[in-house]
């Protein structure tokens, strides 16, 4: 299993499969329409915190993303998405400076207590990089699908985005995420 930076971020253009270990990180867990308010929020104190911490250099924001409605996700009202939104932490980094850091950021007057220490692990998934805005991610994502229907896979876990574009981004062309699905065979 992968757990090195490196290999974190990176991803073909075509759907190829990938397995992670456990991954250490900051997050915070919201609900609402990506870029709504309460994403507003959570970013910031997500940011807030990593800002404080020492050597815990600039990493591309990630989501993993779900609903609890029996409707497909893309037919749910963007209102209703969930998330727990993350930011990689060094493997080395010492945990105790998390607690030192978002004391270090509540002056910003950000929702810092809203951030966590936690860890995950992905598992076996399929993968790629997606080129273009975000709404035009549903292709992507049905080329994802028939890979894993190829090879008698189905979705495992939460669906993981990680924006290696600058999330403020406007020029679709220059717009890169790497899509990732947990799966298991079927």
């Amino acid at each position: 299993m992968k757990t090195d930076t490196a290999s974190w971020y990176t991803a073909d253009d075509e759907p190829g499969s990938a397995e992670y270990g456990p991954v250490r990180g900051l997050g915070v867990t919201g609900q609402g329409e990506p870029g709504g308010e309460e994403y507003g929020i959570c970013v910031r104190a997500l940011y807030s915190v990593a800002g404080a911490l020492p050597g815990a250099g600039p990493v591309p924001l990630e989501g993993r993303w779900w609903v609890e409605d029996p409707r497909p996700p893309l037919e749910v009202e963007r209102a209703l998405w969930r998330w727990h939104l993350f930011l990689r932490l060094p493997d080395e980094l010492d945990p105790a400076l998390v607690d030192q850091a978002r004391e270090a950021a509540r002056p910003s007057g950000a929702a810092v207590d809203r951030v966590q220490l936690v860890t995950f692990t992905e598992g076996r998934c399929v993968q790629l990089v997606h080129h273009g805005p975000y709404a035009d991610e549903p292709a992507s994502l049905a080329r994802m699908d028939r890979y894993m229907r190829e090879r008698g896979l189905v979705p495992n876990g939460l669906h993981h985005e990680i924006y290696l574009s600058d999330v403020a981004e406007t020029d679709p062309a220059k717009m890169r995420t790497l899509l990732r699905q947990p799966c298991r065979p079927a």
